[in-house]
């Protein structure tokens, strides 16, 4: 049996600029419970392939993990931002400098389940042409390419701990065989 969990009251109790906290009071299976849950705007996610087959990746340093980190190029909707293919669109252009000719929602994931309710929509963008980063005042990073295939390699490895970086991989290559095959 599944139990649904019903919620019974709320409270903010932290709010930022990218995202806030709530406690929220709901139903449990022996009576009430607390779940801490982050609210955010939601993401862009971009498997951005070049004519080469090779993906388009962006290395930067993560505090919270206190390491470089390889990821696809990625950024949140901004507020009042309706469509995430105009937020995906944009942050492929400031991070990268790339711009594509060609778009597929790939779909989108729940990075978190458990704490938050941030929904990351994933796109696979080819036939790229080149251009000038844009990044905002607290962002550096580098692009990296690498041939397809290694990457996937990399993320099945364990090498690449970012969730959506792994999740892109994987459903890249599913719906994308015929650009991805040699």
């Amino acid at each position: 049996m599944i139990f649904e969990e019903k919620k019974i009251s709320s409270e903010r109790i932290y709010e930022g600029a990218i995202l806030n906290v709530r406690k929220d009071t709901v139903t449990a299976v022996k009576g009430h419970a607390y779940r801490e849950i982050i609210e955010h705007n939601g993401a862009v996610a971009m498997v951005a392939i070049t004519d080469e087959r090779k993906i388009v990746l962006v290395e930067q340093f993560r505090y919270a993990c206190g390491r470089k980190v390889l990821e696809i190029p990625a950024g949140k909707i901004d507020k009042g931002e309706m469509d995430p293919l105009k937020a995906a669109v944009r942050e492929l252009r400031e991070e990268t400098g790339y711009t594509a000719g060609k778009v597929k929602y790939l779909g989108k994931i729940n990075p978190s389940v458990a704490y938050s309710e941030e929904v990351v929509h994933m796109y696979a963008m080819t036939e790229l042409t080149a251009g000038t980063q844009e990044l905002d005042d607290d962002e550096a990073l580098d692009i990296v390419e690498y041939p397809f295939d290694e990457a996937y390699m990399m993320a099945a490895r364990g090498e690449l701990v970012d969730v959506k970086t792994i999740a892109g991989l994987m459903m890249a290559k599913e719906q994308l065989s015929e650009i991805l095959l040699p």
